[in-house]
């Protein structure tokens, strides 16, 4: 048995179908059926279960599956290290970003660093806190920006902006002219959230139950720009960070929020105890000494 027999029985189960893991390893369909009909001599265990119209796993198979993959994994993160260690500054890093915050700042320092390594790759992929969190653990994302507190024994965290939020309303609406307002006062609002994958979500819902009242819900989005169309269209008013909110193309009015006051901590989190690429390492290490300069300006 060797690395190749894995990869191919791990492709050949993504697919259900000798011949597209055959056309996706761009390999014949019958080199890859003689590899996974090797493989089950090798075991000796029937791997499929071919009497039906699509290749299904057997008992045996889910359980060699399992062990396949982080095999596969290991091999990776072997050559990755190997890589490394040989001094190649190349590598692909994913990063999850909420569409919640003001990005410039965060696009300006990748720009800078891509400047010094043009050959690291990057992917950016929007989502709210709580997605990216469980991205970052399934090893779909290597880093993330998310909303401070997480999970403690999950994740390293640099902070890097802590801001109040701000209560968004039309200039129709009768607090339009108020320079400041108690969350109470909002307790016959209709609400526009961004939906349950962001954390502040959590965060308003709970810092109005503190102030005595469940939030009128009447939309929820993950989109801040969406957001602001709907509270001109009169239909809510929202919660939304302070960076964000004087993103509004819209006419909108802006007010402080006390009593209490809604704060949110934007933070670069990846996983502990987790192999991390050269590539990720210097761009952690690059960003972290970035956003400290432009903090300490």
């Amino acid at each position: 048995m060797d690395i190749r027999h894995l990869k191919y029985f791990i492709e050949v189960s993504r697919f259900s179908s000798f011949t597209r893991a055959a056309d996706h390893l761009f390999v014949t369909q019958p080199t890859i059926s003689k590899m996974i009909k090797n493989l089950e001599e090798e075991l000796g265990v029937e791997l499929f279960d071919r009497s039906r119209k699509q290749l299904v796993l057997t008992d045996a198979g889910r359980v060699i599956l399992d062990q396949a993959q982080t095999i596969d994994k290991a091999f990776d993160n072997l050559q990755t290290e190997l890589d490394d260690l040989i001094g190649l500054q190349k590598g692909h890093i994913r990063i999850g970003l909420p569409p919640i915050m003001d990005a410039d700042q965060f696009i300006r320092i990748l720009g800078e660093f891509h400047q010094l390594y043009p050959n690291i790759t990057f992917q950016l992929i929007e989502n709210g806190t709580r997605k990216i969190e469980e991205d970052i653990i399934n090893d779909n994302l290597d880093v993330g920006i998310a909303v401070l507190p997480t999970e403690e024994e999950e994740f390293h965290h640099f902070s890097f902006m802590k801001e109040e939020l701000r209560v968004v309303v039309p200039t129709s609406h009768k607090l339009a002219s108020r320079k400041q307002i108690k969350l109470e006062e909002l307790s016959e609002e209709l609400f526009i959230l961004f939906n349950k994958d962001f954390a502040l979500n959590e965060r308003i819902r709970s810092a109005c139950k503190e102030a005595g009242f469940l939030p009128q819900v009447v939309s929820e989005s993950s989109q801040w720009d969406f957001i602001g169309k709907m509270i001109t269209a009169d239909l809510g008013i929202s919660i939304l960070p302070y960076s964000v909110s004087k993103l509004l193309k819209e006419d909108v009015r802006i007010i402080k929020v006390v009593k209490p006051v809604i704060e949110w901590d934007l933070a670069i989190i990846w996983r502990k105890n987790h192999y991390l690429s050269f590539a990720t390492k210097e761009w952690l290490k690059f960003t972290q000494e970035r956003l400290m300069e432009d903090t300490s300006e």
